[in-house]
């Protein structure tokens, strides 16, 4: 009789890394950037070919247009990216200064509400 396999620990997962120094998985954008790459890089290619017929010359094409749109995508993706987080620390400060001066004399909204009420 066989004996049930023992429950092994989660392994751990290996990171996937272009070119080996990329960690694809971990780098924000990155992902992203290089799967519309890859895409970008097939149509110019295959439609360059459609039109010419030449070969050599559409593989030139294919790898200038994964090279334009994958950095088109990095700078886009990066720009939101930064512009994200930000948003975030401009909110996170606000409402700690929102906890901290709640029901105190320099509360904001006391002023203008006791300001309204006169």
């Amino acid at each position: 009789m066989a004996a049930a396999p023992e429950p092994s620990e989660p392994k751990e997962r290996k990171a996937f890394k272009l070119l080996g120094f990329l960690d694809v998985e971990n780098i924000p954008c990155a992902r992203d950037s290089i799967l519309y790459g890859s895409l970008g890089s097939v149509v110019a290619g295959f439609g360059h070919f459609l039109f010419t017929s030449r070969i050599k010359r559409s593989c030139d094409v294919g790898v200038g247009g994964f090279i334009l749109v994958t950095l088109g995508c990095w700078f886009h993706c990066r720009y939101n990216y930064a512009k994200q987080r930000i948003r975030e620390r401009i909110a996170r400060e606000e409402i700690k200064k929102k906890i901290l001066y709640e029901g105190t004399h320099l509360d904001p909204e006391r002023k203008h509400n006791s300001n309204s009420s006169n």
